[in-house]
């Protein structure tokens, strides 16, 4: 074989061996996510805010300092899930004693709808806060008269943390939240996302001797 049929002949192979390796590569299955248990299994909780809890939209940054959310662990065997996280329903979180970094500005949040929490364990333990179509929003009073509506459009995942203790803390920091934002003058009608920042100190009400826990 000639010296050019021979290349030809090896660079081909070399470029099937490539394709073959990008198609493998293409080709391998995401991982799997581990089991999840939530305890106490149907036990009643309650999520108080620890601290603030921040919503900045454009220029505006609207602070809470009272939040509070309850919910319910699933019974067994819904407290386990072998391969992904477990989720709860929870009441729509309520938000009070707000300010605007707006001078003259009084905001208001109202919430509604079927708000769920999921975990997922892990290192560190994930927590998915799923916030209905329009399940919050925000409007302000005053010198600019704005509505900021979370998840406009569809219901909006926001990630967090989680770590077990007593109470355990749930922690969103820097979570994206898609927004609509309607209003006159001052408002921050371009955002189309919030930063939402706060920590929760989750503690079991069924049993408060017991802490909700999330593991394997």
């Amino acid at each position: 074989m000639s010296r050019t049929r021979t290349a030809l002949a090896l660079g081909t192979a070399a470029a099937g061996a490539i394709a073959l390796a990008s198609v493998t590569a293409s080709a391998a299955p995401a991982p799997v996510a581990g089991s999840t248990t939530v305890t106490p299994a149907g036990h009643d909780f309650k999520a108080v805010l620890s601290g603030k809890a921040t919503l900045k939209a454009g220029s505006v940054t609207v602070t809470c300092t009272v939040s509070v959310s309850t919910g319910t662990v699933p019974a067994a065997p819904g407290n386990n899930n072998p391969a992904g996280p477990v989720s709860s329903p929870i009441s729509p979180p309520t938000y009070s004693s707000c300010t605007s970094s707006m001078p003259g500005v009084t905001p208001t949040v109202t919430t509604s709808g079927a708000w769920a929490v999921s975990m997922q364990d892990g290192a560190p333990i994930t927590a998915t806060m799923t916030v209905p179509t329009g399940g919050l929003v925000l409007k302000t009073t005053g010198l600019a008269s704005c509505t900021v509506t979370a998840a406009p459009t569809g219901p909006a995942s926001v990630p967090g943390t989680w770590a077990n203790g007593s109470p355990s803390t749930l922690t969103f920091t820097n979570a994206s939240v898609p927004v609509k934002v309607t209003g006159g003058f001052g408002c921050p009608t371009s955002a189309t996302a919030s930063v939402f920042n706060a920590v929760y100190k989750v503690s079991d009400v069924t049993d408060p001797a017991q802490a909700i826990t999330v593991g394997p």
